[in-house]
This record gives structure tokens, sequence and C-alpha cells, in this order.
């Protein structure tokens, strides 16, 4: 007895369902990229068209994709990401210095440097009346999720990186009044993907076990 779609066109092979899962498994935050050129028009509009196949509350679609990818500007955006990473070996105190060990961006070496905004409040009710900002967020990552898992499948490593100032990065971006940034995106070729995300490999942190983070509602008094 199966519950799958009986439409062909809405059912999964057994081969299909395996890749989604694969692809999943095997997405990293990929900070090591290989110098490439320009990723071409072609693959780059097909990875953003599944970005904004994303899933969005009250179908808001608050994403914006800006191509950043000249060396002016990454030579602009680096030293705003930098002086972040110092700020935040600052804050991490005794592990400041282990901090600065790890490679946490590559805006210079990736192929393609995209920026992902928040677009201004388009008064969208439906699903975020209690959560406005927060369902906005939402809707982004999960459009950002979407290119990262292409990515991976195309073989080409992501990165989101998430070390700025906002206030100063939209500013540098002259993002209208209203927007707001949330990465940097860092996606191009790479040597090797990580067998296990990099702050587990360099053993800064390890990932929780699932049955950890499982919680169940509190038992209703007798």
């Amino acid at each position: 007895m199966t519950n799958a779609p009986t439409d062909p066109q809405h059912r999964f092979s057994e081969s299909e369902r395996a890749a989604v899962y694969r692809a999943i498994e095997l997405r990293r935050d990929v900070r090591h990229f290989r110098p490439s050129p320009p990723l071409p028009d072609a693959m780059l509009e097909r990875l953003l068209q599944a970005a904004h196949q994303a899933p969005s509350v009250g179908l808001m679609q608050p994403w914006r994709f800006m191509r950043l990818s000249t060396p002016a500007w990454r030579a602009r955006l680096h030293p705003v990401v930098d002086a972040e990473r110092q700020r935040t070996a600052e804050a991490l105190g005794e592990r400041g210095a282990d901090f600065l060990q790890l490679k946490v961006e590559g805006l210079k070496d990736c192929a393609e440097l995209l920026a992902v905004v928040l677009a201004p409040d388009d008064g969208t009710v439906f699903g975020r009346r209690s959560l406005p900002r927060e369902m906005a967020w939402c809707s982004a990552a999960c459009a950002v999720q979407n290119l990262w898992l292409a990515a991976r499948a195309e073989h080409l490593g992501l990165g989101w990186v998430s070390m700025f100032d906002p206030v100063e990065l939209a500013q540098v971006l002259q993002l209208p009044t209203g927007s707001e940034p949330l990465g940097l995106l860092c996606l191009g070729p790479v040597d090797r993907f990580y067998d296990q995300p990099m702050l587990e490999e360099t053993g800064w942190r390890q990932r929780r076990p699932l049955q950890d983070l499982l919680m169940e509602p509190p038992r209703d008094a007798d």
C-alpha cells in the first residue's frame, strides 16, 4: 500500500528519491573554492530559478539576489567582512585565536558572488500577521537552501557568509530603505567537498544527534 500520488508527473522513482536525499546529505557550507571564471549565464539562471521556486509565506517572495562578481565589488566587500571577522574573534575571548585560523569566506576565489537581500515589507498579512519579519527571513532562507541544493547537484560549492555589519553592508550596496542584507553567497567550483561540515572537520563544533533535538509537549495534568 502506498500513499504516493498516482499521476506520474508527481511521482519520484526510487533513484530520483535517493538522489534528493543524497544531495541533502552531501550539501556543505563551502569556504574553499577553485579560482574560476564566472559561471555560464544559463547555469546561473538555472540555479537562481531553483532558488526562486522556494516556498514563501503568503507567496510574498521577499528574496532579492544581487550579482557582485566583479573584482571591484569583491575588493570593496572584503574589508566589510574582515572587520566583522575581527569583532567576532574579540567576542570569542580565549577561542578568538583559534577562530582566526579558520577560513570563513571565499569572496576572492569563488566564481560568483551574490548578495541575498530581504526586500522591503510589501504588506503581506497572510500567514505572518504575528511574526511579520521572522516569516520573511524564513522565506528567504528557503530560497537560499534551494540554491544550495541545486548548486550541490551541479557539483558546485556554496558558502553563506553572514559576517558583516548589516547597516554598513546595506550602505555599501545602496539598498532601498526597508531592505536588509541577509548574506553574501560564494558560489563556484571546488577542488573537493568536505566529508563533514567544515566546523566538524576542524574540531570547532560537532553535530548534535537528531534525538537530542526532538521535543514533546508536557503531559497534561491529570
